[in-house]
């Protein structure tokens, strides 16, 4: 445990000083260059929730890890039918791949569930797509451990999981930018590049619940969700969250399901906006009431 809570064991306290760099750098680049639409680079307001959200999202993070690693111990010590050597180049290989297919259930899993989306929509809520959109993280992290449960139950140690957990979000801060076009078509086809997130982050209707991948889009094309970039996406949620107020752009949305639960006539209407997707309303159906992807239910 006190390795796990070491900050100088933590690939994201060496990437931090990055983060920084390239933000600046980011900035600097956008100065020089014309843009005509007025969401394209940062707004002050919109950075400082971004960051501030980053920064607090660290706090959740490490909760999540105390929490989450008795649990992951107990499975890998009590149920593991072998333990796989941490010192080869292959485990690492395994795990990063093993967790980023995690990675894309959960994420599929948090736009399509809604009491997941309640979660992870403030990652969405900014309009803009820059490095600081990246650090909009969510506070509320608990339904991962479902996903990466089944690591510990194949050998994978632990305490390794939240390395590649950190790698992973590491590698994905690199995609949230609209200064970087298009990568080599082999780069484009395997990883998940920025062009790829941007349309992830599009509340465009051909965009939505699109390209949920982390490190690879591979995951995206085997399963029936990718999309390209066609165009350049509208980015935000399909309802316009108009607040910087981080208790509400973290919570507003838990507070909506509470009020449609109360209002619902009986337990399958309340099961309903809970567990359904986002938007779900009594007698909806997918290919008509039900929104899809990032927005909100209907008022």
């Amino acid at each position: 445990m006190a390795d796990l809570l070491d900050p100088l064991k933590n690939p994201l306290t060496y990437a931090a000083p990055f983060f920084v760099l390239c933000i600046l750098v980011e900035l600097a680049a956008l100065r020089w260059l014309d843009h005509d639409d007025s969401t394209t680079g940062y707004a002050l307001k919109d950075a400082r929730a971004s960051i501030s959200m980053g920064v607090v999202s660290v706090f959740f993070l490490t909760a999540f890890k105390v929490v989450t690693f008795f649990a992951f111990t107990a499975v890998f010590v009590w149920f593991a039918p072998w333990e796989l050597p941490t010192d080869t180049w292959w485990y690492w290989v395994l795990l990063v791949v093993g967790l980023d297919l995690g990675y894309y259930w959960h994420h599929r899993f948090s736009h399509r569930v809604r009491i997941a989306w309640a979660g992870h929509q403030a990652h969405h809520s900014s309009e803009f797509m820059n490095f600081g959109t990246a650090l909009r993280q969510k506070w509320n992290p608990w339904f991962e451990f479902f996903f990466w449960l089944p690591l510990p139950l194949l050998g994978f140690a632990p305490w390794t999981l939240y390395v590649a957990f950190g790698l992973n979000l590491i590698y994905q801060f690199f995609t949230h930018t609209e200064t970087v076009d298009r990568l080599p078509r082999p780069l484009e086809l395997v990883l998940n590049t920025p062009s790829h997130h941007r349309v992830h982050h599009g509340s465009d209707p051909e965009y939505l619940d699109k390209n949920y991948g982390g490190i690879l889009i591979v995951w995206d094309r085997l399963f029936g969700t990718f999309a390209p970039e066609r165009q350049r996406p509208t980015y935000g949620l399909t309802t316009k969250v108009d607040t910087y107020d981080l208790l509400t752009l973290q919570y507003g949305h838990y507070r909506e399901i509470a009020h449609d639960v109360r209002a619902a006539q009986g337990l399958r209407e309340k099961l309903g906006y809970v567990f359904g997707p986002p938007g779900w309303a009594p007698g909806a159906t997918r290919a008509g009431v039900v929104p899809q992807g990032p927005r909100e239910p209907a008022p």
